[in-house]
């Protein structure tokens, strides 16, 4: 029983009252394994969807490259070097995150991403990156839940 349910008297047992318990009830139900699945699904496909827009072919972009050193401006790291490497942590850790595989290292690498993009490329995109920031935290401290090949490894070798 939820400390919500138990903290309401039993004398305040209004109609009110028992449909708060039965809210609260059927919320105390919902499986972490559907939120964990959510919390890898939605973000991958937003980091997904950016890598797309960085190839062009089987390379990355001139225009990514070109992006990456007007607008972006990451210091210490040369624009096609962090080109190419955001294409490919944008390809690779979001399927990773899909498939419920690798998925703390894969939600600890995205949260380094979202990090960075949000103290040196958009700042003002807090909100958003916050959001992200939120569903890669609860995936490393929670892991990936029951709906991934994690899962399926740890219960085969323990």
């Amino acid at each position: 029983m939820s400390p919500v349910t138990e903290a309401m008297p039993r004398a305040a047992d209004s109609s009110l009252v028992r449909l708060v318990r039965r809210a609260v009830r059927a919320m105390d139900g919902i499986s972490y394994s559907g939120i964990a699945l959510c919390a890898r699904i939605f973000p991958a496909a937003v980091f997904w969807m950016s890598g797309r827009t960085k190839v062009e072919g089987w390379g990355v972009s001139d225009t990514a490259v070109e992006l990456f050193r007007e607008e972006y401006r990451l210091p210490l790291i040369d624009p096609a070097i962090a080109a190419h490497l955001a294409a490919a942590a944008e390809h690779a850790f979001p399927i990773l995150l899909v498939l419920g595989l690798a998925t703390r290292f894969s939600a600890l690498a995205l949260l380094a991403m979202t990090l960075v993009i949000q103290v040196f490329v958009y700042p003002g995109a807090w909100p958003t990156h916050g959001v992200w920031a939120t569903c890669f935290l609860v995936l490393i401290a929670r892991g990936p839940g029951v709906l991934a090949i994690d899962h399926l490894i740890a219960r085969r070798f323990g």
